[in-house]
């Protein structure tokens, strides 16, 4: 890794901690009482100033500390707390197996696994369902830094394995979650029993697409929302500081400069998954994806721009023989887990069907 790399996710591990907005206003105050024992008109000026805002400061990061408490007692972990690599895990699991394959979901983005409650409660009456919180997500600690797709691959492994559950898998990911379950499976096909990808991320769209800076702009909020949040100045519940900071870290691996570095242990080639079952569940056309058509500077590039995006996202079905695809319903689009549940417990729920057959 450079070393510009490995100071942003040190400057990222230090933000990540809940505590630093109070160190911070404390050094403004002492600053500004330095400044005022000085004397001189400029200093008193410039030391009462300091010290107003480190006062500021300080009540916005003690405020921040209270919200998070209070969010914390009022919403305990439903799960287990397992630990890896010296950090705690979260992993809820519910269901019974009865002979198949126990589902792991794994949403897309960052988010933590809450956001496939719905499809967990669907599927835990049929089979054993698990969801995780990847480090830096819902009730899970912040983890180390850098957060990288490998190294979330390894930890979620290491976490089922803690937490007792027993493999065969089937594993379900959406968009970033499919890219990271793809990577697991490849480490440990012994482990997987099928894989099923809900228009998974893959790696030529964020290597070759058009330019655009929507990654860039979203690494920039979930910076400027840390630093809010880090001195009491946001609206609602106090969410932790380094859910932001860990989704920064990661996401900066999926640019073209990004990729460099990590593509080779990242990427999930033609072939690598040989004949393990997989269904790549993906829409028919661009629907919810449109704004990449902006892009174009004509209609032909416009084509080129679909083609593209809709030949990318076959790709994961040459990474095993065993491979098919399924559309998911007329109207719906990349965000279709959300739109379709039903559709996609479905899906899965048939492929544990199919399997609990073949073990039979």
């Amino acid at each position: 890794m450079r070393r510009d790399g490995r100071m942003a996710n040190s400057l990222l591990a230090l933000l990540s901690r809940d505590w630093l907005g109070v160190a911070v206003a404390l050094v403004v105050a002492a600053v500004g009482g330095c400044l005022v024992a000085v004397g001189t008109v400029w200093a008193l000026s410039l030391g009462g100033l300091a010290v107003a805002v480190g006062a500021l400061l300080l009540a916005g990061a003690v405020r921040h500390l209270v919200l998070v408490a209070r969010e914390q007692r009022r919403d305990p972990p439903p799960g287990r707390l397992v630990e890896v690599a010296g950090h705690r895990m979260h992993v809820l699991a519910e269901g019974e197996a009865g002979g198949g394959p126990t589902v792991v979901w794994m949403p897309g983005g960052h988010a933590p696994g809450a956001e496939f409650r719905e499809l967990h409660t669907m599927l835990r009456a049929r089979t054993r369902s698990v969801l995780v919180d990847r480090f830096g997500t819902g009730w899970s600690d912040v983890g180390p830094f850098p957060r990288t797709t490998a190294g979330e691959a390894e930890e979620l492994l290491a976490a089922l394995e803690r937490a007792g559950e027993r493999a065969p898998f089937v594993l379900v990911g959406h968009s970033f979650g499919g890219l990271l379950l793809a990577n697991v499976a490849r480490r440990r096909p012994d482990l997987v029993a099928g894989l099923v990808l809900l228009d998974p991320t893959p790696l030529e769209v964020i290597a070759f697409a058009p330019p655009s800076r929507q990654l860039a702009r979203m690494r920039r909020r979930l910076l400027l929302t840390a630093v809010r949040q880090l001195f009491g100045l946001h609206r609602g519940p106090g969410g932790r500081i380094g859910q932001s900071c860990a989704a920064a870290s990661i996401f900066a691996e999926l640019s073209p400069s990004g990729l460099a570095g990590v593509g080779w242990e990242t990427v999930v080639y033609d072939g690598d998954l040989g004949d393990l079952p997989v269904v790549l569940v993906i829409p028919r056309d661009l629907i919810g994806g449109e704004a990449v058509l902006d892009r174009a500077r004509d209609p032909v590039e416009a084509e080129r721009i679909v083609r593209f995006y809709l030949r990318s996202r076959v790709r994961y079905l040459a990474v095993s023989t065993a491979s098919r695809l399924v559309h998911t319903p007329d109207g719906t689009g990349h965000d279709f887990p959300r739109e379709a549940p039903e559709f996609v417990a479905d899906v899965v729920g048939e492929l544990v069907r199919e399997l609990r057959v073949i073990r039979s």
